[in-house]
């Protein structure tokens, strides 16, 4: 009998032994997704660009879009008679390969940053050399390239996310379009 249990003690502590030392591998997370029936979330100010070739010059602004989402924007959210960055996030930038006229000046070739300020009788559009710049953190008026006053236009139906667009009129002119809640700005262009 003593014999059984001491061959009952040694398999018993074989089975404790080898337990201790088998490795299990952790359960696999299952993604939120899986476990819950909602859509990923939308993001709110998705990055985005305008493009268009006009004549021999090729034209891209890269931003981000904001969108309304039922809030009041000029002279509410973005304070009238202050910088903006002309989008979220980063600063909203245009870039040419040619030169171009702007307001009766020559913007070189190259990538600048888009600023304005907004009033409600009239904008100012900047275009600065510091184009890689978080929002309005570190823009200065000393590197600005080209500033200049325009009209904006009123709208009678809103525009929930901020939208540029490059508009060809003929082979040498164009338009550069803002247009977010119910403001529209039109920048006319020539390309040089």
């Amino acid at each position: 009998m003593s014999r059984y249990i001491s061959i009952s003690i040694v398999f018993g502590l074989l089975l404790i032994t080898s337990c201790k030392e088998k490795k299990t591998e952790p359960m696999p997370e299952q993604s939120k997704e899986a476990t819950t029936d909602q859509p990923p979330k939308k993001e709110l100010s998705p990055h985005t660009s305008a493009m268009a070739t006009i004549g021999n010059a090729h034209i891209h602004i890269d931003y981000s879009s904001p969108g309304v989402r039922d809030r009041m924007i000029f002279g509410g959210l973005l304070a009238y008679d202050q910088v903006w960055q002309a989008g979220a996030h980063m600063a909203t930038w245009i870039e040419t390969d040619t030169d171009i006229e702007i307001d009766g000046k020559e913007l070189k070739a190259g990538k600048y940053g888009f600023f304005t300020i907004p009033t409600k009788e009239e904008w100012t559009i900047i275009l600065n050399s510091n184009w890689n710049q978080h929002g309005k953190d570190e823009y200065d008026e000393k590197d600005d390239v080209i500033r200049f006053k325009i009209t904006p236009i009123i709208a009678d139906s809103l525009k929930e996310h901020l939208e540029y667009n490059i508009k060809k009129i003929s082979d040498t002119e164009g338009e550069i379009t803002l247009a977010w809640e119910k403001v529209k700005v039109v920048i006319p262009f020539k390309v040089k």
